[in-house]
This record gives C-alpha cells, sequence and structure tokens, in this order.
C-alpha cells in the first residue's frame, strides 16, 4: 500500500500551490508521485465539477450537493486513487473528504453521522494518512481569491481566471462555520492533521510541508531503484 497525502483549507489558503509544489519535488526526486483533485480528477468526476461550481445553481438542495461530491469521490477513489496506492505510489489529493465534513456538515448543517456513512461508502473506508491543513482568516483567504480574479481579468493579463464558484460566493458567515469545522475535524483526529499556517512564504511553507512529508514516504521505492 502506498501513502496518500491531502490538502485542506480555506479558499485562497494557497493549498492547490503548495500540492503541485511537493508533487513536483517529489516527481524530481524519483518518487512515483500523483496529483489529483476533488471533485473532479476523472473524466466523470469534472462533469460533476462543473455542476457543482456553476454559479448558476443556486436552487441545488444541500442533499444533492453532498451526493454529487460524494459520487465524484467514489469514481476517484475507484478508478485512481485506491489503484495507485495499490502499487505502492505516492498520491496527493487538492481536497478529500474532510471537505465534505467540514463544507456540507459544518457549513450547511448536514448531519455529520449521515456524512460519515455516505462517505465510507463512497470512498470504501480509505482515508489519508497525511492531511495538512493550511489555516487561513477566512476574509483574508476570500478577499486573496478575488484580488486573483481581478489581476486576471484586467486589461492585457494573460492568466487564466482563477475559479469563483458557487461555494466561494456563499456568506462570510457560511465560510466561518466551515473553518470551525476543521477546526472540530483537527481536534478529533490530531495525529493525522498538521495544521500550517498560510500566511508565511510560499517557499518557507513548501520546505516545512516537504519536511513532514520525508519520514512518511522513505519507505516508498524511487523509480529505477532496486525492488
Amino acid at each position: 500500500m502506498g501513502v496518500f497525502i491531502t490538502f485542506e483549507g480555506p479558499e485562497g489558503s494557497g493549498k492547490s500551490t503548495q500540492a503541485r509544489l511537493l508533487y513536483e519535488r517529489l516527481q524530481a526526486e524519483g518518487y512515483p508521485v500523483i496529483l489529483t483533485r476533488e471533485p473532479g480528477g476523472t473524466r466523470i468526476g469534472e462533469l460533476i465539477r462543473r455542476i457543482l461550481v456553476d454559479l448558476r445553481h443556486t436552487e441545488m438542495a444541500p442533499t444533492t450537493e453532498t451526493l454529487l461530491f460524494s459520487a465524484a469521490r467514489a469514481q476517484l477513489v475507484s478508478e485512481l486513487i485506491r489503484p495507485y496506492l495499490n502499487t505502492g505510489g505516492i498520491v496527493l489529493c487538492d481536497r478529500y473528504a474532510d471537505s465534505t465534513f467540514a463544507y456540507q456538515g459544518y457549513g450547511l448543517g448536514r448531519d455529520l453521522d449521515e456524512l460519515y456513512a455516505i462517505t465510507a461508502v463512497a470512498t470504501g473506508g480509505l482515508m489519508p494518512n497525511l492531511t495538512f491543513y493550511l489555516d487561513l482568516d477566512v476574509e483574508v483567504g476570500l478577499a486573496r481569491k478575488r484580488a486573483q480574479r481581478e489581476r486576471a481579468e484586467a486589461p492585457g493579463a494573460s492568466a487564466a481566471h482563477p475559479e469563483w464558484n458557487r461555494l466561494d460566493a456563499r456568506d462570510l458567515a457560511y465560510h466561518q462555520r466551515v473553518a470551525a469545522g476543521f477546526a472540530a475535524l483537527i481536534r478529533r483526529e490530531p495525529e493525522r492533521w498538521r495544521r500550517l499556517s498560510a500566511l508565511q512564504p510560499i517557499e518557507e511553507l513548501a520546505e516545512q510541508i516537504y519536511r513532514e512529508v520525508v519520514p512518511l514516504i522513505t519507505p516508498v521505492a524511487r523509480l529505477g531503484s532496486p525492488v
């Protein structure tokens, strides 16, 4: 069995950037590693993602939202994550089941026991070996994301527009409930989580993450090394 590492955090925390930086470093060092995301990561998952993030879908019921996230997750685990872990590789995932507990559970008030049951079915009980939470005040994170989008939309800008989706657009109280939910999840399972400040420079945070990962991946055979 390989190593499963996930990245969580509020909007604008930089978790996607840190997941990518870790992926690039491990790949350069010869580790068998893949990077994926939730929702998405597979053809079916990406189609579901389009429905979930579309700003026009304001009428989506909380149950529908929960089941769509879980459906995308089930496909990702079955098609990509579990098969790669079974080869002994490293899987990095930008969000995973903890986001459902935080966003749909604490954020929308869904019953947590129900969410744990649904998630167990969707994942077959697969949970990460290690989860990074990039800690940032939600107001700061949302402001970061808005600023990134404004820069991308400025005349002459060539960067792709950062996604501003249906969940991002919810009110501040919702995002504060989500952050409180993540804090509760960390208290519940402190041995799995690493809570790191997202305010530090990108390079310093990336190095801190790498140092946390090294002991976990040491047994993983690098590509081209003797078995």
